[in-house]
């Protein structure tokens, strides 16, 4: 049978450096797609229905796909589609017909790790590009340089590469680099975890994970006896003591007091909004940020902030100053304690979270603005969080919108006054102290 050599199409170099810095955010739906990109990002990666690694995200269909690509072309932006498992045999059967069904959809790029899913794309849709996924653990400019010359485009960086590695891997390889810049740190290698697949039977790999490494755990030593005499072997004897382990009702010794806080393998999250100028000037070309899996509030708020960062930064370098208020913006949608992750040294046992920790954002997401009167001051309001007269509540946007208030009256739409807003997605009209827009969020304290 005759053979004909594999076409590769190549990757032609001219993209060594994006003019501007690429704020790519994360959606979950089709809803979120939408906040995203109104709210200042340049691209949005979603899941579809196979090949993720956010198998319990919402994720989308092809129908929705195309809805969130006519979205995203109104503003500019792109959709990628992460395809990043790292696929078994059974995962492979359909794959061509899927990446044909997504470059028909409009998406921009797949995001993936599996040589295979790579592989395929290149051949059979070759107008659909390839970026390489952080799964792959890519902290190299060899590296990188082996995945240019296969055709990809762009490599997304392990999150353990620092800001010297990427220096290394720019001066070397005229490639895009992506590089997570916000968002949750895996415990594991770029999340090459297998604990979800041991405690739950869910594969972390193939978009099962359980996020086991932000459970509590207790420590606990075998409380059993060693055998006595010398009659079997070293190892035979490592052997027993492991097996009893194992044995029906062996007794435990806690290596913890009863006040101690259960010990969790959880790091402290990611977020770079203090060194915006140091990504720019290394060379990240896209600033990702990370959370398919986080509320609408959280991806407005974050997406808003650093838009607001990079803008003002590539308007005046010279005279860029961080503002506190993208700080404080910023807190309000955090859900751990935050760090730097890898960027300027290797982090230890400070960047993990030991003590009792916020179980949420300090703030929720109280009501969407659908229309406002400028003559009235009257705002049309879709509830989403209950809210009531007599509550502080605060404006954001992706303008200048920024104000709290309090809420005075309230009124359906049939112009009944109410005395809370409790039920969801009900329109409400109330009067605002600032000018506000078309989705503008409302959003409220939830500490008591």
């Amino acid at each position: 049978m005759q053979t004909t050599e594999r076409h590769i199409p190549k990757y032609s170099g001219k993209r060594h450096r994006l003019a501007k810095p690429e704020l790519l955010a994360p959606a979950g739906n089709l809803e979120k797609l939408k906040f995203a990109v109104h709210y200042g990002a340049d691209a949005v990666y979603i899941g579809g229905q196979k090949y993720g690694l956010r198998s319990n995200a919402d994720n989308f269909s092809f129908d929705e796909m195309r809805e969130g690509v006519e979205f995203a072309k109104k503003y500019g932006a792109k959709v990628f589609v992460a395809t990043n498992i790292y696929a078994h045999n059974e995962d492979i059967e359909g794959i061509e017909e899927y990446l044909r069904n997504l470059y028909d959809a409009g998406i921009s790029a797949i995001i993936a790790a599996d040589p295979v899913i790579i592989d395929t794309a290149l051949r059979t849709v070759p107008g659909l590009e390839v970026h390489l996924s952080t799964q792959q653990s890519t902290i190299n400019w060899q590296a990188v340089k082996f995945w240019k010359e296969q055709g990809l485009p762009r490599v997304v960086l392990g999150r353990e590469t620092s800001f010297e590695e990427i220096n290394e891997i720019k001066k070397n390889v005229d490639i895009e680099i992506e590089a997570f810049i916000h968002g949750a740190m895996c415990s594991s290698y770029s999340g090459r975890c297998v604990l979800s697949n041991h405690f739950t039977d869910r594969d972390s790999n193939r978009g099962g994970c359980c996020q086991s490494c932000r459970w509590k755990y207790d420590l606990f030593e075998d409380g059993r006896p060693e055998p006595e005499g010398d009659w079997i072997s070293e190892e035979e004897a490592e052997d027993a003591k492991a097996s009893r382990r194992f044995e029906l009702g062996v007794t435990q010794l806690p290596l913890f007091e009863e006040q101690d806080n259960a010990f969790s393998m959880g790091s402290k999250d990611l977020c770079m909004i203090n060194h915006i100028p140091d990504l720019i000037d290394v060379g990240v070309d896209s600033f990702k940020i990370e959370g398919r899996m986080k509320s609408i509030h959280y991806v407005a708020t974050v997406v808003n902030v650093y838009r607001k960062a990079i803008d003002a930064y590539m308007e005046d370098p010279e005279n860029y100053v961080l503002k506190p208020e993208w700080v404080e913006e910023i807190n309000k949608a955090a859900n751990r304690p935050l760090n730097t992750g890898f960027f300027y040294d290797t982090p230890d046992h400070e960047d993990h979270i030991y003590e009792p920790e916020e179980k949420a954002a300090p703030y929720d997401f109280a009501g969407l603005v659908l229309e406002y009167d400028e003559v009235t001051g009257m705002a049309v309001i879709q509830q989403r969080n209950h809210f009531k007269p007599g509550q502080v509540v605060e404006f954001f946007g992706p303008g200048d919108t920024l104000f709290k208030q309090t809420v005075d009256k309230i009124w359906d739409e049939k112009g009944n006054e109410l005395d809370a807003a409790r039920h969801p997605l009900q329109r409400i009209k109330m009067k605002v102290d600032q000018p506000v827009s078309y989705f503008d969020m409302m959003r409220k304290s939830n500490k008591k």
